[in-house]
């Protein structure tokens, strides 16, 4: 038996990175050239993360994660898996971090809105979302820069919310047309309990119990939306890394498309069903 080193010791692949079929894609693109940024509470320093950079909104200091959020969901999107470690949805993604939310992980619009600009004038090609804003007062602003994302061909995803099977309608900004809204199944294929209900879902992804990087070099297990989106925006740049120049709603409809429909649940609860990526290069 050879000798394993850090070097050939193989990347440990989690479940629900299996449940979404990526390593059938891996076959084809790991997302290499593709840049996704992660607009959260930063991104900390960890070795099984490489970020390409970023930009703090708030105060312009460090992007690095003081709460742990948003390295958690960079990591489903794209822990590189090296010496053993984790493996993200597409570990060779350029990964950025965009801080818009503070140690809390609260922010306001205005910071939101700079950083999806920031994201436009460097040439993102996704921005993973996994958050929502209360009240509706500051929602057209934001809108408005989401459009002007998406119209400059950025694929946004977004986390749907948390507010269970009696919340009739998702979270800002997943409600928006523009994104791809994302709700969150569990090991067994169920939808989770806490996953919001409500027109405009397009998929769903693994949310419930998710291991992945934390702060200090650690690992931690969470459960939300918050965690199924970053699958989605792993998907996205996999797809992108494929078939370049697609634009945001022929992604949207390509990972709909190619869905695993869960016979259980309404649309309103998983949008087209659970996102597959064994075939999503097909046409």
């Amino acid at each position: 038996m050879p000798l394993l080193t850090p070097a050939t010791i193989p990347a440990l692949v989690p479940w629900n990175i299996n449940l979404v079929k990526a390593p059938d894609a891996w076959a084809t693109t790991r997302g290499k050239s593709i840049n996704v940024a992660i607009l959260d509470t930063g991104i900390a320093s960890h070795p099984d993360l490489q970020i390409a950079g970023g930009i703090n909104t708030i105060n312009r200091g460090s992007y690095a994660d003081d709460n742990g959020h948003g390295t958690h969901v960079a990591g489903i999107v794209a822990a590189v898996g090296k010496a053993g470690n984790l493996i993200g949805t597409a570990p060779e993604v350029n990964l950025y971090a965009v801080k818009a939310l503070n140690k809390d992980g609260e922010g306001f619009v205005s910071d939101i809105i700079e950083g999806i600009n920031w994201c436009v004038k460097n040439r993102m090609h996704v921005i993973n979302m996994s958050f929502g804003i209360l009240g509706s007062e500051n929602s057209d602003t934001l809108h408005n820069a989401i459009k002007r994302a998406a119209k400059q061909g950025i694929v946004i995803v977004a986390s749907a919310g948390n507010e269970g099977s009696t919340s009739q309608k998702i979270d800002v900004p997943a409600s928006f047309n523009e994104t791809i809204a994302v709700a969150a199944t569990t090991r067994a294929n169920k939808i989770a309990s806490f996953s919001s209900r409500g027109s405009g879902i397009g998929v769903s992804a693994p949310g419930e119990n998710i291991t992945s990087t934390w702060l200090g070099n650690k690992y931690e297990k969470l459960s939300g939306t918050s965690m199924a989106s970053p699958h989605v925006a792993g998907g996205a740049a996999l797809l992108l890394a494929e078939k370049p120049g697609l634009r945001p709603n022929s992604v949207k409809t390509m990972l709909r498309k190619h869905a695993l429909k869960l016979n259980d649940y309404s649309t309103i609860a998983q949008g087209a069903g659970l996102m597959q990526l064994d075939h999503i290069f097909e046409a």
